[in-house]
């Protein structure tokens, strides 16, 4: 424990919202004085220093200054900024821990829909307090590009904390991780607390998926884990996308397999287009790699905000070369994604009728099928069916749709 050295975890200022500012200083007598600034402060300043009295006397801390700014902190986030202070001058194993919210309670398959994944700053819990609400497939708190290097510390426990005590409305709770190896001391933040997916960044071998799940297990030994952990890697070199069918197929957790074209085409050393043909070979060799693994293919993100029709030009390009999601660094990208990406009318209707000829085909004991004049070959049926499969889960259509389209006709 280190006495007299005053040490500062937070934010604050101008235009910072949902958040705190800790200054902590350990002394040798006098007891705990907190100096609470705040302009909520008589409605819940003492439940604020309640919190944090609770918080030093957990980590057995009788004697301190602490000097509290806020701005409007949930618990979660007034917590995790105060054990990061206190770790920075206190070595201990104890984890303060606030009750897990139970509706978060839930595990995610590897088959579910990752059209949209919406990226969130590790460090800023404004971002993150209601981002379920707008829906996307999967929520990223992003403890890597997004966090300052001089706040990655205090980043790790406002993700872990918000695994646990924010609502993410049925979102697939993400991280995105520091490249391995950095990465892996952040799993020890993420693993026990709820996590369901996590990317790896920069992602160039097999052995960083070996690597994560190693330490994967050896956290599980010492925790009870409710849920399964899926992994993401993110290919963004050319020795990545080099080596995509072996970084697809490394492990059975890999469900899914995203590019991130920023870094790959700096390691290219080219220009990022929208016509995108300097990046044509990676995006195609990853969504093969992928349908050879049988695991899903993301793109990379959109960065213009502001312009919904490119973005949707962008995504139709994405899913003409079978990319089954992309990333989303705005909520307002996430419905523009989720419409492009769905299966429209014409093709559940084309769906519809090469499914139902090759079921008749079969009921039949026909050894081909056939649609007008073209033969349909089991890639398209498969292809038909998980169509079908989408549009049923999105409620497009109900999972009784042959039987309700027979009693149409």
């Amino acid at each position: 424990m280190e006495i007299n050295k005053i040490v500062s975890i937070g934010n604050k200022g101008k235009g910072v919202r949902s958040d705190c500012f800790v200054s902590l200083e350990i002394i040798e007598t006098g007891g705990i004085h907190i100096e609470l600034v705040s302009k909520v402060k008589v409605l819940y300043g003492r439940s604020i220093v309640k919190l944090l009295e609770e918080i030093l006397s957990f980590f057995e801390i009788k004697h301190a200054k602490v000097g509290f700014e806020d701005s409007g902190a949930l618990p979660f986030l007034i917590a995790a900024r105060m054990e990061a202070a206190i770790k920075l001058l206190v070595k201990t194993d104890k984890n303060f821990l606030l009750p897990m919210l139970p509706q978060n309670n839930y595990q995610t398959t590897k088959e579910r829909n990752r059209y949209s994944r919406l990226y969130l700053p590790g460090n800023t819990s404004s971002l993150m307090i209601n981002a379920g609400i707008h829906k996307p497939d999967g929520i990223i708190l992003d403890l890597e590009d997004a966090v300052a290097p001089d706040k990655k510390y205090e980043a790790s426990f406002v993700v872990r904390n918000a695994l646990r005590n924010l609502d993410f409305y049925g979102c697939e709770r993400m991280v995105r991780i520091n490249q391995v190896p950095r990465g892996l001391d952040d799993l020890d933040f993420i693993v026990p607390h709820n996590v369901n997916l996590i990317l790896i960044p920069k992602c160039e071998k097999a052995e960083e998926i070996h690597l994560v799940n190693k330490k994967i297990e050896e956290i599980s030994a010492r925790y009870t884990l409710y849920n399964s952990i899926w992994l993401m890697p993110i290919i963004e070199s050319a020795l990545g996308v080099m080596h995509a069918m072996e970084i697809a197929t490394a492990a059975n957790n890999v469900v899914a397999m995203a590019i991130g074209l920023e870094d790959y085409t700096a390691d290219l050393g080219a220009k990022r287009t929208a016509e995108a043909t300097e990046s044509f070979f990676a995006r195609s060799t990853i969504v093969n790699a992928c349908r050879a693994a049988g695991i899903q293919a993301i793109d990379s993100v959109f960065s213009d905000v502001a312009d919904m029709e490119g973005l949707k030009q962008n995504v139709l390009k994405s899913k003409a070369l079978g990319f089954d999601g992309m990333g989303c660094i705005h909520p307002r990208q996430i419905k523009v994604v989720h419409e492009s990406f769905t299966p429209d009318a014409v093709e559940i209707t084309k769906a519809k009728k090469i499914v139902k000829a090759f079921m008749e085909a079969q009921e039949k004991g026909l050894g081909v099928v056939s649609l007008g004049t073209k033969m349909i070959d089991a890639p398209v049926v498969k292809r038909a069916e998980k169509t079908i499969e989408v549009a049923v889960s999105l409620g497009i259509i109900s999972k009784n749709w042959r039987d309700e389209d027979n009693e149409k006709i």
